[in-house]
């Protein structure tokens, strides 16, 4: 993780000049708190608070106080910048409102009481505050400075993750900017709009903005935002994976720099970027400049984090041995440099500073397996983040003591740390971009393996129904996470519900690939949790299910695809057969987790039949976000809409005219295809009808990247959130959402080993009560038959389940000699609700 070395005020303060003269005791404190000396700064706006006081200059006192809130925000002292900025806002309260000298000092008390909201958690409050900075500025006609709010409203937006908002109101800013003349604020505002684009994971329109955003600088020969904007381009190319872009840019903005800070700051994020693509001799060959420049950074905040950063890069690199060409890097020169981190640290009473660096000390022990020394400093670290209510941090410690404590084999005690970290990840999803500026691209390696480690040591042998219930929890956490990773924002609402409430003959199974096995958590209805495992390594396991999902294609062995599925029938439900039996269940529902969510569960062998032929099954991303009701009416509407032409490079889909056709017949259907299948059509036909059943028979693509997961139309590509939003625009005019949404033409992006996450964010963006789609592409005819006679049931058998009707329609083609291959019928899975 690489802190910002750099600390910057909002855009209102860079952007708006307070027309009143400022006094020498507050620009010295504004030098010091931009070299990074934030309690020396700290000191200076206390003397010109006292300076003011005594002079009864009510102005210049409540600007003090407000960059006095702004450094005590800094130093996590959150009593006394509430208090700072409320003596602010009172003193202010006696000039009038309008006043032309007072209307800036105002807005940035506005600004700094919006960033303190911020960072407690009172986030409508923090909006609130920039929205009454934004007006204000609009009173005296400050046009720049009412533009700077909405940057610094969009920014917070992107603190939070909620990016497709901030994405809207930057979009409005540059609306507003763009018929304006050049200037440095509007190169801002492309920036921060660039930089919004590129975590949602618009990386191509990033790239324009940020592009539009260059020009303006260079243009104007703004230095430091051209330096800023390189910078941001640098890290989209690196989101590109192109990496030798990113390096390029990195390079030209190091050429730009103007200050040693400027140049640490990118020469550890091209180191960082070095180490990460293996280039060795070029990460090697900048340790002695890197070395050189820390060495000389006054004491600071941005110099202890520019100590820490260069140690977690030298702890990647593991230079272990003298070479006449390099600074060498051995684990007592890496404990030295974070020693001095943690003393810069102490000495400017920076307690955030601290911690960060004595956690990455233990992290140097625990890689070491220097378990004593790991657990003391992880520990003192842990203390320190507690206490200054830093949960970004706290979460990693306590993640990092529960390895270390496990290590040591103090399990129980172990499941504890990681159970607070896990806590502490829950009440940080909206804004997990916000901890690590890498962790929406690194969901895999910084939040996942917190969930998996946890439950593996939940799942111990003979574990009890508490830690049972535990592990299930955290394994549809886990779901719920990932999700939110998938959005990049917090878009889903849960409730807690038991599988009695939902079905009392339905099962629910949670397998989980651990490092030395493959967990099976079992709830069934009235029934205490067990659990089963088989012991084999993680690789083999996934291998397996690798080579299952190849034999399903219809070149492969019959003999060696029963092999596979049995073996996989062997691990996650042979050891339940008489606990099913005896409960009497008749619907299986699996929570699949990574690779598993790839295979077709019904396509499962028990040696002598299909899973599907035993049960029904249907898949959740976990019961937290399943909306249980049954499928009740006997009169089902229909929207059908498809293609049969050839369009934006995917083929023809012939057998969709006579899809759609027979849909028409069971149902009461409006058909709307080719030209007149647009999304303008979709939405309105959404909006205005109460359509119990959306059957779409279009390409549709699923992928791990939400840019990615789409729906073809006759001349749009709409992707998972904008589909979400067209479907989600009937939920506030009646109470009947979608019941059943079918996908009947999709395919998984090539190459993504995660692609069915997009079929599952899809599912419940839609906000359908159940979705019917397919993990591969197939043909159009089997796909045809099936749809038929799935619509038949549901049809012909008022009352009948959803997860029935589709089983009955994939029986139907095992029947037929031409389509009872798996190919045909297993990939058809339906999401969510059952009944």
């Amino acid at each position: 993780m690489l802190l910002a070395i750099t600390t910057v005020l909002p855009a209102t303060a860079r952007q708006s000049q307070i027309s009143q003269s400022i006094s020498t005791p507050i620009e010295a404190g504004k030098a010091s708190y931009f070299a990074g000396q934030l309690s020396e700064a700290a000191q200076l706006w206390q003397q010109a608070v006292q300076t003011y006081q005594e002079r009864g200059d009510r102005l210049n006192l409540a600007i003090a106080q407000n960059y006095l809130s702004l450094v005590y925000q800094d130093l996590n002292q959150w009593e006394d910048a509430r208090d700072a900025i409320s003596k602010s806002l009172e003193l202010l309260s006696a000039f009038p409102d309008d006043e032309a000298t007072v209307a800036p000092v105002r807005a940035q008390s506005f600004n700094f009481q919006g960033s303190l909201y911020l960072a407690t958690g009172q986030v409508e409050s923090a909006l609130d505050s920039w929205q009454q900075a934004e007006d204000t500025y609009q009173r005296v006609g400050d046009t720049a400075g009412a533009i700077g709010s909405q940057i610094d409203r969009a920014q917070a937006l992107q603190t939070l993750g909620q990016y497709l908002r901030a994405k809207e109101l930057l979009e409005t800013v540059n609306a507003s900017l763009a018929s304006e003349p050049d200037s440095p604020l509007k190169a801002d505002g492309l920036r921060s709009l660039g930089t919004t684009l590129g975590a949602i994971g618009d990386l191509e329109r990033a790239q324009e903005k940020l592009e539009q955003s260059l020009a303006i600088s260079q243009a104007l020969e703004q230095t430091g935002q051209m330096r800023a904007t390189l910078f941001s381009l640098g890290n989209t190319a690196r989101d590109r994976n192109d990496y030798q872009a990113a390096l390029t840019y990195y390079q030209e903005a190091i050429e730009l720099s103007q200050t040693p800070l400027d140049r640490i700051e990118l020469q550890l994020n091209l180191l960082s970027l070095l180490v990460s693509v293996e280039q060795w001799d070029a990460a090697i060959a900048l340790l002695p400049q890197i070395d050189e420049l820390i060495a000389d950074l006054p004491p600071s905040r941005m110099s202890v984090n520019a100590r820490v950063n260069f140690a977690r890069s030298l702890m990647r690199i593991g230079i272990v041995a003298n070479t006449s060409e390099s600074i060498v890097a051995n684990d007592r020169e890496v404990a030295q440099v974070l020693a001095d981190a943690v003393e810069i640290a102490q000495t400017l009473n920076d307690r955030r500073a601290e911690s960060y660096a004595l956690g990455t000390l233990g992290r140097l022990y625990e890689i070491r397996n220097n378990w004593s020394e790991a657990q003391q400093v992880t520990e003192r670290a842990l203390a320190i983040a507690q206490g200054i209510s830093s949960s970004d941090l706290a979460y990693r410690w306590h993640w990092q003591l529960g390895r270390v404590l496990k290590a040591k084999g103090d399990r129980e005690t172990a499941i504890v740390s990681y159970t607070e970290s896990v806590k502490l990840l829950k009440t940080l999803r909206r804004d997990l971009v916000a901890i690590d500026t890498d962790l929406q691209f690194s969901f895999r390696d910084r939040v996942e393996p917190v969930y998996r480690q946890l439950v593996d040591l939940l799942l111990a042998p003979n574990a009890s129904q508490d830690n049972l219930t535990d592990a299930r929890v955290a394994i549809e956490t886990l779901q719920l996470a990932e999700l939110d990773n998938f959005f990049r924002e917090d878009c889903l609402r849960t409730k807690a519900i038991e599988i009695d409430d939902i079905d009392p003959h339905a099962a629910v199974v949670y397998p989980i690939v651990l490092p030395d096995r493959i967990e099976v958590v079992l709830s069934l209805p009235g029934q205490a949790l067990r659990h089963y495992s088989t012991p084999l390594p993680s690789s083999e396991v996934e291998e397996t299910l690798q080579s299952f999902f190849e034999s399903l294609h219809l070149a492969y062995s019959t003999q060696e695809r029963l092999v596979l599925s049995e073996q996989i029938y062997s691990w996650l439900i042979r050891p339940a057969e008489a606990d099913l039996e005896a409960a009497n269940i008749e619907t299986l529902v699996f929570v699949p987790e990574g690779f598993l969510r790839n295979l077709p569960m019904s396509a499962l062998y028990d040696g002598e039949r299909y899973l599907i032929e035993k049960y029904r099954v249907a898949i959740s991303p976990g019961l937290q976000l399943l909306g249980a009701r049954s499928l009740e009416q006997t009169q089902l509407s229909a929207f059908a809409g498809g293609l049969t032409e050839a369009r934006q490079g995917f083929v023809a889909l012939p057998a969709v005219q006579g899809e759609v056709a027979k849909l028409k017949e069971e149902l009461a259907a409006e058909v709307f295809l080719n030209e007149t299948f647009t999304r303008t059509n979709l939405q309105n036909k959404i909006s205005n009808s109460s359509f119990d059943i959306v059957h779409l028979a279009t390409h549709a693509q699923f992928s791990s990247s939400a840019e990615e997961t789409f729906l073809l139309t006759w001349s749009d590509r709409v992707n998972v959130k904008e589909f979400g939003e067209v479907l989600q625009t009937r939920e506030g005019q009646t109470t009947n959402p979608i019941e059943l949404l079918v996908l009947s033409a999709c395919q998984t992006a090539e190459g993504d080993d995660r692609a069915t996450l997009g079929l599952a964010g899809l599912a419940v963006r839609s906000g359908a009560r159940s979705t019917v789609a397919s993990l591969w592409a197939v043909r159009d005819e089997s796909t045809a038959q099936l749809m038929q006679e799935l619509y038949q049931q549901l049809r012909q058998n008022p009352g009948i389940g959803r997860a029935e009707a589709l089983r009955q329609a994939q029986l139907s083609l095992i029947a037929q000699r031409d389509f009872n291959h798996p190919f045909f019928w297993s990939p058809f899975i339906l999401i969510g609700n059952w009944l």
